[in-house]
């Protein structure tokens, strides 16, 4: 029997390969990301896939389709949003973008997430695909 010594090496898969946004494309994604949180429900629903799922603090929890929207339209209207700590990472037609987050709008206490939100090049477009948001105390 014989015993390789050689170092082992990850398979050559895409998932190990990274690529890098242009400031540009990082740019229309952060500003799709900031009105995901201060547009509206409607502007969110134009920006994300049909079949999206969506993580929010208990409740509403996961929510996939449909069901985001009925939750997004109590919950949206946030009159600024700061996002810092801000990372793009992609791989191939996948861009997910993380950061912490500090939302307000009135009568409601400042809102601290940490973020993620997973974006898919569709035909030269945009689509959110998942977003996820852990409350930060």
């Amino acid at each position: 029997m014989t015993v390789s010594t050689g170092s082992a090496r990850p398979p050559a898969h895409a998932a190990h390969g990274t690529g890098t946004l242009s400031p540009r494309e990082q740019g229309v994604l952060w500003e799709m990301e900031e009105h995901f949180w201060t547009s509206g429900a409607d502007n969110a629903r134009t920006t994300t896939s049909t079949n999206a799922v969506m993580i929010f603090p208990y409740p509403p929890g996961i929510l996939q389709g449909n069901q985001i929207w009925t939750h997004l339209r109590q919950r949206t209207g946030w009159r600024s949003v700061a996002m810092s700590e801000r990372r793009v990472t992609r791989c191939g037609d996948v861009a997910i973008l993380t950061y912490r987050v500090s939302a307000e709008k009135p009568d409601v206490e400042i809102f601290k997430a940490l973020c993620a939100s997973t974006y898919l090049s569709d035909d030269d477009r945009w689509l959110r695909i998942s977003h996820q948001q852990t409350v930060v105390s």
